[in-house]
């Protein structure tokens, strides 16, 4: 079944992703998770995003996890022309100015 960007919902290890893509990202990352260069996957990782103490909105990473051979944490997003919306483009500006994250997109 596809959604409004033509992509189809995947599923690997009971988890449903909502493309190919992204499913196929999600094995990538375990096979680094099990080679030792990543560790801490975590899928969809809630960001509150507030401005002046005040909840603008949540941002929801596709993936989230520690590089450990750069000693760094990143937040990825799985992307297609068609999914960088303009409000995609607006919370991933949020992230940086809320919480001097950089959204790596893939």
């Amino acid at each position: 079944m596809s959604n409004k960007y033509h992509a189809i919902k995947t599923e690997v290890d009971g988890i449903k992703f909502d493309s190919k893509k992204e499913a196929a990202r999600y094995q990538e990352l375990k096979i680094l998770e099990r080679a030792g260069i990543i560790s801490s996957l975590e899928i969809q990782k809630k960001f509150e995003l507030k401005v002046n103490g005040f909840k603008v909105c949540d941002y929801y990473a596709d993936f989230f996890y520690y590089d450990n051979e750069n000693e760094t944490r990143v937040v990825e997003d799985v992307k297609s022309k068609a999914t960088r919306t303009p409000v995609y483009r607006l919370k991933k500006k949020l992230m940086f100015a809320c919480l001097g994250i950089e959204i790596v997109e893939v």
